[in-house]
């Protein structure tokens, strides 16, 4: 059998951990049948013995994996796209159920982190496997062949590790670490697996301590702290200087241990303190005896409640205190700054923030130059140790540990001649092979040449291995395929007589350069390409319209010019409706208000399964005005047209409560739920292939014969259905609920979504439910309440209940 084609629709997890259940739980996502087994309980809790229950009950037999399933169900953030997934889930034990793994694809072994353990499982796991069954190890750090080299050939053909990071759903990271005898088959199966259904980023490791991204990140933790106590800096200095300043995540050095935990942080290290072959990395591995008096103490971090930090609650709200290593006490965590990290805190984009803190000749900048020269020299020292190239080391530290840049990268964005001439100087040693790239005339691992990014791979230049499925704007804008642009958004030619529509304003907020880019985008696409697509490589899809402008504008009571804007914004996108061309929208992560206009108004949403929308218009004093009230009713209109004796109002109902509470799905399958999404609507898993697949989408709707929708009537629910989503909202206010304002606002989308106050049953036009849209936001924008909810959405990012 062509292990490549394989199709994996069954897979099995042994052990019902928080890993065990977590990768299950994403299995589950990507559609498969998963079978959860645990060992046997060897005995009765107090409440199996209350129901009379024995330990050959099925129940207690499984509890250990029926346990787990009640945890994912509670688990924050969820580890499911949607709960009802989790019947995809199935407890078990390995007593019973172990024959069961016959009709699995795909078995992982979860089990405790320790060799004889895994030994133990993996034993019992050959002697029922399917011959041509994938096995896969998750471990953080042991050895595929020390854990295997027990069993048959054919066992270690198809075994593998799969290192999936914490929690399985949100880290993309997921590092393939193959045995000496695993068949390439295996690996390639399980890597387009995982890049296609689990939407991982997936690097292959050598079998060594740690794999790739623990063994940097562990060592780069431990550096961190050793030249803190050179520095005598505080727990809130280094948090400071090595989170975002440093092209890292806000979490930084000690926020991050505290969601690792300390205890499982120092099983990590010791692991590579045991198995590391020189003395010097032995004695960087050994942690400092500060960690151990934190475990001892039971200070593991988040999950005990103390770590280096702690949150204390009072009468006038929560504190955060930050642990004094020296002292060993807590006390309130200050806000440092030095001049340096606030010129790093401005400057624009990676890169920039790293040279800028490296640079700036103070404190902050010299700690983060001793600790960077350590880690760059490292990562370098490892390279060939343990990965193949590079490229594979950055991507691990990209996806694993969430930093901008990879150590190469880093090294590049600081200037590598630059930078290694200073390490030289501070007497360190560069290895060989930088000194020979050096000494070749080379100043960087990494460079730009006709569009495509080449790395350095046994010391010469070599194209990056990229996916061809993986579609990079980036890469098309560098190839000159802008066809037009403006301050807001780029038209980009991506090929095949398909276009992409870029937002690249701040926060991708639609304001009027926007809206003309779309209009000015609809008119090329239907003069001469295939068909359009929007989308963009930012943090997030788009974060709604320009709260600011409508702001000002409101304060400075510009009611026309405020009409003027969201008749724009209707007109854009109900031409973007009908355009004669497919139209694709590609949202991922943030996707509110107006952004989920946009997708409302396209032939189709190609959405990324990590999408968050909602309509969130009411949270800032507003109702939705760019056509989002009248598509959803307009919807509805459609899916009941067939039905005409169908109940209407507990539809309306649920889109008035939606609206209403601002309601923002978990996952693009949780949109469907809500009803943000339609049915015929795509998700994927894979970031990387959004903008592939929705380009195929787009091309595949052209070749179709695509025509736009037909304008039809609307059906309303009129007056009678206003008054009881009225009503609904009068109890809510009776309960202390919902405050004055929010009534307003409810008795204004009432309006809106009933169609106002005609009879029930009427047919009503787009332009008639676009008209109570823009009346009704107008005339919330002149409320003193819904200006004070806009301006605060603006200074803090929080909604306002006033």
């Amino acid at each position: 059998m062509n292990l490549q084609r394989t199709t994996i629709r069954k897979a099995c997890i042994i052990g019902s951990g928080v890993m065990g259940a977590a990768i299950a739980a994403h299995l589950a996502n990507a559609g498969l049948t998963v079978l959860l087994l645990d060992r046997v309980p060897e005995r009765l809790t107090e409440e199996e013995m209350r129901q009379e229950l024995t330990l050959a009950s099925p129940q207690v037999r499984n509890r250990y994996a029926a346990q787990a399933l009640q945890r994912l169900r509670k688990t924050q953030p969820a580890p499911l796209y949607d709960e009802s997934f989790i019947t995809r889930i199935h407890a078990g034990n390995m007593e019973d159920d172990l024959t069961k793994i016959q009709d699995a694809d795909w078995i992982i072994e979860a089990v405790t982190e320790r060799l004889d353990v895994k030994q133990q499982v993996l034993s019992q796991i050959a002697r029922w496997r399917r011959e041509d069954a994938i096995v896969s190890t998750n471990t953080s750090g042991i050895s595929i062949e020390a854990m295997s080299a027990h069993l048959d050939r054919s066992f270690r053909e198809h075994f593998l590790g799969t290192h999936f990071f914490n929690p399985p759903r949100y880290m993309k990271l997921l590092e393939i670490i193959p045995g000496r005898l695993t068949k390439p088959e295996a690996v390639a199966a399980v890597r387009s697996f995982a890049e296609q259904r689990l939407g991982k980023g997936v690097v292959l490791a050598k079998d060594t301590p740690n794999f790739i991204a623990n063994r940097i990140g562990t060592y780069g933790l431990l550096i961190t702290l050793r030249e803190m106590m050179k520095a005598r800096l505080s727990v809130e200095e280094v948090d400071a200087i090595t989170g975002p300043a440093m092209g890292r995540p806000k979490s930084a050095t000690f926020r991050t241990l505290d969601l690792v935990g300390l205890d499982t942080f120092l099983h990590v290290a010791d692991n590579v303190r045991r198995h590391a072959a020189s003395p010097e990395e032995r004695e960087v591995f050994t942690p400092p005896e500060v960690l151990h008096e934190m475990v001892k103490r039971g200070w593991l971090g988040e999950k005990s409640g103390s770590g280096f930090y702690r949150k204390v609650k009072s009468e006038q709200g929560s504190t955060i205190l930050a642990l004094n290593l020296a002292s060993m006490d807590y006390a309130k965590a200050g806000k440092p700054s030095y001049p340096a990290l606030e010129a790093a805190r401005a400057a624009k984009g990676a890169a920039a923030k790293i040279r800028a803190l490296v640079e700036g000749g103070d404190r902050s900048s010299e700690f983060s130059w001793n600790v960077l020269k350590h880690v760059l020299l490292y990562a370098a020292e490892k390279a060939g140790e343990i990965a193949d190239s590079i490229v594979e080391i950055d991507r691990a530290m990209r996806w694993g540990f969430n930093w901008q840049l990879g150590p190469f990268e880093t090294w590049d964005a600081l200037g590598l001649a630059r930078t290694a001439a200073r390490m030289e100087q501070d007497g360190l040693v560069l290895p060989k092979w930088v000194q020979d790239w050096l000494a070749a005339g080379n100043d960087s691992f990494y460079k730009q040449e006709g569009g495509m990014r080449k790395v350095v791979i046994n010391g010469a230049w070599r194209e990056e291995e990229t996916d061809s499925t993986h579609l990079s704007l980036q890469r098309f804008k560098e190839q000159g395929r802008i066809i037009e642009r403006n301050n807001g958004a780029s038209l980009i030619d991506i090929g095949d007589g398909a276009v992409c529509l870029e937002f690249h304003s701040p926060n991708q907020a639609i304001g009027g350069d926007i809206l003309m880019m779309i209009q000015r985008s609809v008119e090329i696409v239907e003069e001469r390409y295939e068909a359009l697509i929007i989308a963009n490589e930012a943090r997030h899809f788009c974060v709604g319209a320009n709260l600011m402008l409508l702001l000002m504008e409101a304060q400075d009571e510009e009611w026309d010019e405020i009409d003027r804007i969201i008749r724009l914004f209707q007109d854009t996108m109900m031409r973007l409706k009908y355009c004669t061309k497919p139209v694709i929208a590609a949202p991922h992560s943030m996707t509110l208000g107006g952004g989920l206009e946009v997708c409302l108004a396209a032939s189709r949403v190609y959405a990324a399964a990590e999408t968050y929308c909602g309509l969130v218009e009411a949270g800032v004093g507003l109702i939705p005005a760019g056509g989002g009230c009248k598509e959803l009713i307009l919807r509805l209109s459609e899916t009941l047209a067939d039905v005409p004796a169908a109940d209407m109002q507990p539809y309306v109902n649920r889109i008035f409560e939606t609206i209403g509470m601002a309601k923002v799905s978990t996952s693009a399958h949780h949109a469907k739920r809500l009803g943000l999404l339609r049915e015929q609507d795509r998700i994927t898993a894979s970031r990387d292939r959004q903008l592939y697949e929705a380009k195929r989408l787009a091309l595949e709707l052209a070749a179709s014969g695509y025509l736009p929708p037909e304008a039809r009537p609307i059906k309303v629910v009129g007056r009678d259905g206003k008054a009881v989503l009225q009503l609904g909202a009068r109890q809510l206010h009776l309960g202390g609920q919902i405050s004055d304002h929010d009534l307003t606002i409810a008795d204004k989308l009432a309006h809106v979504l009933a169609g106002g106050d005609v009879p029930p049953g009427t047919l009503v036009s787009e332009a008639y439910l676009l008209d109570l849209e823009r009346e009704a936001f107008l005339s919330l924008c002149g409320e003193p309440k819904t200006q004070q909810r806009m301006q605060a959405m603006l200074a803090t990012g929080k909604p306002l209940r006033n």
